[in-house]
This record gives C-alpha cells, structure tokens and sequence, in this order.
C-alpha cells in the first residue's frame, strides 16, 4: 500500500533550538541557581521565550506572550511553558545574567572551533556601539543631562564572522575601562579605533606579544627614526619608523617605549589617516589592510541592529537589559550556525528574514525558498476548491 502521509516537520524554531547546547545550559541553571525556589516560570521557558521575541521581532513583552500564545499547541515539542507577561517580566528583572551570558560565550566557542589557524594569523576587532535607553533606565545607565544608554563591547573574529567576546555597560564607562578587562591571546592581531588609545594598554599588549593596529591621534607627534620606501601609484603617503613621546600629561613617562610604525594612507574620499603600529617587518599594504578590516565589526554591529532586538527594549532594568542583549547575541550565533549548515541560503540578512516569516511553520531550514508541497490527500476524500 502507497504511503500517502507528508513527511513530518517540527517547526524551524526547533530547528534552530537544536543548536543550543541544553546539557551546558541546564549545568549553568544549577551552578547560579536559577530555577530554586521557582514555581511558574523555569529559566528554559523564559530562554526560549525571549528568543522567540528576537527571532520573530516582537517589539514587546505583550508581543511576546500573544505570539507564544497564539503557538500554544507546539510550546511542547520546544520543551517550554506558555508564559505570562508579569512573570516573564519578574524573570527578566530578578533572574541570574550570567546564565545568558555565560551560554552566549559557550555559543561564540562553539563557533571557533571549525577554523584551524596559526594564532600569527588570526586578527581580532575591538570595538563597541552604543545603545540609546529612555528615562526609565535613567538610575543606572545615564550619560549626560540629556543621554541614557549603555554599550555593548565586543571583540570579534572577521574570519569566523562571529563574535568571540562580549559584555554590556552603561554608556558612561569608558571602552578602554572594558578593554582592560578582555581576554588576551599572545600573538594574534588586534585592530582597534580611537577609543582604545592608551598608553598603558598598547604596552601590555606588546608585552604579550600581540600585533595591534590602530590610528594616531591627530596631535600625537612621532620621532621618525627611519622612513621606508612607499609603493608608487598607490594609496601609501609614507611609511615611517620612531618612538612616540617620552613624556605624557603631567610628565608622567610613556609606557610605550618600543618602537611602532606610522603608515599614512589616503582613503576613497579624500582623507588621510595614519596608522599605528607596532609590527615593524609588514609590508606598508599589509598593515593598512588590516586596519581596513574594522569595516567588519562595524558591519556587524549594523546587522544585530537592523535584525535583532536590541535598539528597543522590553523592560528598564539594568538586569533585563542585560539579559535582552545576551539573548540577542545567543540569536545571532544560532542564525549563524543554522545557515552554515544548509546551503541553499547565503545572504545571512535573507536568511534571518526566511527565518523569521517561517519561525513556527512545520518546514526544513534547508528547503526555505521552495514552496510548500501540497497535501496528498486520499482518493476517498473531498476537496473542495474556494474562490
């Protein structure tokens, strides 16, 4: 007898949930204790709930909890609960950050091991964005008289195209603050912008043997000891050898006392930047090359803007701010390992887009783009045709 029955599909949110490691998840619920004394509302539940707002794009937690609401029927077979908007608001208010975050540095590992390189080969961005708040979030996240917000900062790998560290602050503290406080990796390359200019810094870097690139301020001298030969014809001004200044503000010596590369280059539009660098054997090319490469995290942080929940917020505390950009970036890391995993799809912008139209659909992630096959039915029954 010929089999008639479509083949099953689970939803592509389940698709996208199997990506999420739940054994690590469920040991970071018990080692911060998320769930103890519990009795609506499990972490699992919240999780999965706050990712469904960032992966479907609801603006709120009533968008949320309708949305869910209106999937009742297969919250089941996500291992998760309906939820209710005061509870999830609770949630989001009281419950433990660090099991989103510690779960969204699980996700970004997860993401470096399939690229196999020389530590000497690997660049890295730094750089953060800002994230505008309103008054509500006014206690712990002010700037100015007229500015609330907070940051997000990140190191990302452009190779990978994912993030490899991240953490949040109040737009008030400053990004070489955070900087201090990142993880080093001896030997790899570190491209940064003008917000990490700090002498201290650069000095322990090159102490631990990392290449860094980033731009000289426009009145930073240099004692030129040596000036290389640009290339002709090309974008290359000057490619200069020197020291920067003994003394800073205040006669305090300079930490930086090594020797670094000046390398003017004009852009595009007209401008000429000079860049700064501590690798003294690079071709003049190859150091403006990887400053370019910051054009990456910017490009980045557009995405997660433009895609992601996290220009408007669902809740005012500092702790569910927290939480919502931590959610937004564990997001970002399943989209990502989703698509490489299929590879009918491979503009990451309209994926996340087919991703969010087919959310609850009962469809396979890799046969997004082709039309739903229609049902077999049976020869006894009647189909009937609307106009």
């Amino acid at each position: 007898m010929r089999n008639t029955a479509m083949r099953y599909h689970n939803s592509v949110f389940h698709a996208l949930l199997k990506h999420v490691p739940w054994a690590q998840f469920d040991r970071l619920v018990e080692a911060h204790g998320a769930d103890a004394r519990v009795r609506r509302l499990t972490t699992k539940s919240q999780f999965v709930a706050l990712l469904y707002g960032q992966l479907s794009g609801a603006a709120s937690l009533r968008e949320i909890v309708t949305g869910l609401e209106s999937h009742a029927a297969r919250l089941y077979h996500l291992g998760a609960d309906p939820v209710r908007r005061s509870t999830l608001s609770d949630a989001n208010a009281q419950r433990p950050v660090a099991v989103f975050a510690a779960l969204s540095a699980v996700l970004m590992q997860q993401a470096r091991r399939g690229l196999r390189r020389k530590l000497a080969e690997v660049t890295y961005l730094i750089d953060s964005t800002g994230l505008a708040l309103n008054e509500l979030s006014a206690d712990w996240a002010r700037f100015s008289h007229k500015a609330i917000g907070a940051k997000l900062h990140v190191i990302y790998d452009p190779d990978a195209d994912r993030p490899i560290y991240a953490a949040v602050s109040a737009a008030k503290l400053n990004d070489i603050t955070l900087a201090q406080q990142m993880p080093i990796e001896p030997g790899a390359t570190y491209v940064f912008d003008l917000g990490y200019y700090d002498y201290a810094w650069w000095a322990k870097l090159a102490a631990a043997q990392w290449r860094i690139v980033t731009r000289f301020k426009a009145n930073t001298p240099l004692v030129v000891v040596e000036e290389l030969p640009a290339p002709e014809g090309g974008n290359i001004l000057s490619d200069r050898i020197g020291f920067l200044p003994v003394r800073q503000a205040k006669s305090r010596r300079n930490p930086m006392q090594d020797a670094v590369r000046e390398v003017r280059v004009a852009t595009e539009t007209g401008k000429v930047l000079r860049i700064l660098s501590n690798d003294l054997d690079a071709t003049a090319q190859e150091i403006a090359e990887l400053y370019k490469r910051r054009w990456a995290i910017e490009l980045f942080f557009r995405w997660v803007k433009q895609t992601l929940r996290i220009t408007r917020f669902i809740a005012t505390s500092e702790n569910a701010v927290r939480i919502q950009i931590a959610v937004a970036l564990i997001a970002f890391l399943l989209l990502r390992l989703a698509q490489a995993a299929q590879k009918a799809v491979q503009s990451p912008l309209a994926f996340a887009r087919l991703i969010r139209v087919n959310l609850m659909h009962r469809r396979s992630i890799d046969r997004l783009l082709e039309p739903e096959p229609a049902a077999i039915l049976h020869p006894a029954q009647l189909a009937l045709q609307w106009s």
